[in-house]
């Protein structure tokens, strides 16, 4: 069996390749005239301790909605085989704050293999928060991508540009998923504007994320398509949503009575792409 000095030395040399990945997709987008933004991933781990190693797979690239189309084509051709690029139209629902007002602030990060633009500090935060909270906070091990952006932030990171840019709802949402990582992988808030917040969490929150982490992720339908069982268990999960993902998805409060109009809402939001991916798995097969 591995040890501890084997699995160490797997975890690097995975990082290592995420890396020159990152920077094959950057310079792809490039070659065409795009600048692209980096999330999560390497963008996340530049603040993870050097003990630490953030896993990744895919390669998550922001660009402007009018290089979007042409920036698909190119991730979906030959040239890009083999580095698994998610590409995001700007940053959709992650974010409200302009595309260009967060493409003005970012800033080019310097790793061994080249550079790469990632989000100003701030922005980055605030995307992984939403992201971990569409995710219906189903992992938490990406609890820790918020953590570590927290305890190490460097140290002019403005609470304001974090905090006070977006809706009062999206800015409880903020504060909440910092307090959801304070109560459960104990940060340290106390030298932040949110130290008394973040200590407010909704009750339905908590047993949300609790019970989410005690079952099996939901898988996409369509990839569940081969096993009639799977399949039609996948079906029934989406007639009771996750709560988290269900408000957020929909805009909504966390300190709204119920969650039940949020989940019904989204249910039917997601009705018709869902019932769209899959029939177009069932004709590509």
């Amino acid at each position: 069996m591995p040890n501890d000095a084997d699995t160490r030395r797997w975890n690097l040399l995975h990082s290592k390749a995420q890396q020159v990945r990152s920077v094959r997709a950057v310079e792809l987008l490039r070659s065409i005239g795009v600048e692209p933004i980096l999330i999560k991933g390497e963008a996340a781990s530049q603040f993870y301790p050097d003990d630490k190693i953030r896993m990744s797979t895919d390669i998550d690239l922001a660009v402007a909605d009018a290089d979007f189309e042409k920036s698909n084509i190119l991730c979906r051709s030959p040239a890009a085989a083999g580095i698994a690029i998610d590409l995001h139209r700007e940053l959709r629902h992650l974010d409200t704050v302009a595309w260009n007002d967060l493409f003005e602030n970012s800033r080019l990060m310097d790793i061994e293999e080249g550079n790469i633009r990632v989000l100003r500090s701030e922005d980055h935060l605030r995307v992984l928060c939403v992201h971990w909270l569409i995710d219906g906070g189903v992992d938490k091990e990406r609890l820790w991508d918020i953590y570590y952006a927290v305890q190490n932030r460097p140290a002019d990171f403005d609470w304001n540009r974090f905090l006070r840019v977006v809706s009062e709802r999206r800015l409880r949402w903020l504060v909440c998923t910092l307090g959801l990582a304070k109560k459960y992988l104990d940060l340290d808030l106390d030298d932040t504007p949110i130290k008394d917040e973040a200590g407010k969490l909704p009750s339905w929150l908590t047993t949300a994320v609790e019970t989410a982490w005690k079952v099996d992720r939901p898988q996409p339908l369509e990839a569940s398509l081969a096993d009639s069982a799977t399949f039609f268990g996948q079906v029934r999960t989406r007639f009771n949503p996750n709560p988290i993902r269900a408000t957020v998805e929909m805009e909504g409060s966390f300190d709204a009575r119920t969650r039940l109009f949020y989940k019904i809402g989204n249910f039917a939001m997601r009705l018709l792409p869902s019932y769209r991916r899959v029939t177009a798995t069932l004709k590509a097969r």
